[in-house]
C-alpha cells in the first residue's frame, strides 16, 4: 500500500503531529507549537513535490494551493488570541483550501453518479449544527454558513470520485474529507457554543490526519493510472 517514501513520511509525519499536540497544550513549549503546527502541512507539501511527478501539471497546482491556503490558515489562526480579524481571515484561507480541493475533485467526478442520500445526509448534519451554533455566531452567521456550504460540496465533491478513480485512491480522499468535516465541526462548537474538553488536541489531531489522508489519496492515483 505504500511506498518505501511514504512510510518513511508517515513515521516523520505523526511524529511532527505529535510534537505539535504536545506542544500546543503546554505552555513552556509555544515557540515550538509555532514551529510544529505549519510543520504538519509544510511536510506534506514537500512529501508531495518529490513523489507527485506523474500527475499532470492542474493536479499539482491545486493540491499545492489548497495546501498553501490551509498553510496560511493555519499560521493566522496561531494569531487569534491578537484579534479576531485573524480568525476571520483565517477562516477565509481555509475556504479557499476547500475551494481548491473541490476543483481538484472534480477532476475525477463520476458523471454518471449523483449521490442524493448522501448530499441528504450532509444537509441534515449540516442544517442541525448550525441550528445548534446559530444564537453564538453573531456577525459570523453568513460567513460561517457560506464555509458550511462549501466543505459540504468539498466532501461531496470527494464522494463524487467513486468509481471513477482507483478504490484505494478514492476511499483515502473520501475519508480524509471526512475527517476534515469532524475537526471543523469540532472547531464550530469549540468556538461558538461552549468549550469541548481538550479539544485543541481534537482538532488538530483530525485535521492532521485528513489532510494527511487526502495528499496521500492524490497521490495513489498513481497506482492504477499514471496520465491523471
Amino acid at each position: 500500500m505504500l511506498t518505501n517514501t511514504e512510510r518513511q513520511f508517515t513515521i516523520l509525519f505523526f511524529i511532527i503531529v505529535l510534537i505539535e499536540l504536545l506542544s500546543g497544550i503546554t505552555e513552556s513549549l509555544q515557540n515550538v507549537h509555532c514551529i510544529a503546527k505549519p510543520a504538519i502541512v509544510i511536510s506534506l507539501m514537500f512529501l508531495f513535490i518529490k513523489t507527485s511527478g506523474p500527475l499532470s501539471k492542474p493536479m499539482k497546482n491545486l493540491t499545492l494551493l489548497a495546501l498553501i491556503f490551509s498553510l496560511l490558515g493555519d499560521v493566522l489562526l496561531m494569531f487569534v488570541d491578537k484579534s479576531e480579524h485573524f480568525f476571520t481571515l483565517g477562516l477565509v484561507a481555509f475556504l479557499m483550501a476547500h475551494v481548491m480541493y473541490v476543483l481538484l475533485f472534480l477532476k475525477h467526478r463520476n458523471k454518471s453518479s449523483f449521490p442524493y442520500g448522501f448530499i441528504i445526509l450532509l444537509l441534515i448534519f449540516a442544517a442541525s449544527l448550525f441550528n445548534f451554533l446559530k444564537d453564538g455566531l453573531g456577525a459570523m452567521l453568513i460567513p460561517v454558513a457560506i464555509y458550511m456550504l462549501v466543505i459540504l460540496t468539498m466532501a461531496t465533491t470527494a464522494y463524487l470520485r467513486k468509481n471513477s478513480v482507483n478504490i484505494l485512491s478514492y476511499g483515502l480522499v473520501f475519508l480524509g474529507a471526512l475527517f476534515f468535516m469532524i475537526s471543523d465541526s469540532i472547531l464550530a462548537i469549540n468556538k461558538f457554543h461552549q468549550p469541548i474538553p481538550w479539544s485543541d488536541i481534537s482538532i488538530m489531531a483530525t485535521y492532521a490526519i485528513a489532510q494527511y489522508l487526502i495528499v496521500l489519496g492524490i497521490l495513489k492515483i498513481n497506482v492504477t493510472n499514471s496520465k491523471v
